[in-house]
């Protein structure tokens, strides 16, 4: 390795968070940076890490955003996955955004519950039709014995749906994360980063809180 891995840094410069210049609703707070993340050009600005408990340990991978809908935010996957079984499990899921270029990120807290099949419904027939037939393919998080496994899946899939409309698998569907927990950080100069913490009272309002870097 050229260059020492905690020689590697970078300078937070680009701007700066105040409490009397965010929105009351961490929602709409979030939706503003994310119009922000957008018109950024940030490659896939909707990537978002997903973290599960199972059996006291915690696991963690990168999903996609799809939607935010009356205050909660939406993602699809098989429910026969290792972080449906594990949020079947325990519905507390926290979940992560990190826009580098913006030197931004979002921290969200809350419970995820399974979307109406509507809603799952919705979705899945605006995905392209690789990925409708992608999700019959995959016994996600299972174990298989080659890709040649997927493959041969794949032609039976596409021989069943040939000249007929995907459906949607009953094992796939949405999530909707629910916050109770929000915290907005903006990279600042010499570590002394902005973070500003919203959390849900009982009474439904949101408290903000200035925490120390």
């Amino acid at each position: 390795m050229k260059k020492n891995i905690a020689d590697l840094r970078e300078e937070y410069t680009k701007a700066k968070l105040e409490v009397n210049e965010v929105s009351k609703d961490p929602v709409d707070q979030f939706m503003t940076w994310f119009d922000h993340a957008i018109n950024s050009d940030i490659m896939e600005p909707n990537a978002m890490n997903l973290a599960t408990i199972y059996n006291e340990k915690v696991y963690s991978r990168i999903v996609l955003l799809k939607g935010v809908e009356e205050g909660a935010f939406l993602f699809y996957t098989n429910y026969s996955s290792d972080k449906g079984r594990q949020i079947e499990h325990n519905s507390n899921v926290a979940l992560n955004f990190f826009w580098p270029e913006l030197e931004r990120q979002v921290r969200i807290e809350g419970k995820a519950t399974k979307v109406s099949s509507e809603v799952s419904d919705s979705y899945f027939k605006s995905r392209p039709r690789g990925s409708q037939i992608g999700a019959w393919v995959s016994p996600q998080s299972q174990k298989i014995e080659a890709r040649e496994v997927l493959e041969k899946k794949l032609s039976e899939v596409e021989l069943k749906f040939a000249e007929k409309e995907v459906e949607r698998p009953p094992h796939w569907g949405g999530y909707a994360v629910k916050p109770e927990r929000i915290e907005f950080w903006q990279g600042r100069s010499s570590r002394l980063h902005d973070r500003l913490s919203y959390t849900k009272e009982e009474n439904g309002n949101w408290t903000i809180e200035r925490l120390a870097p």
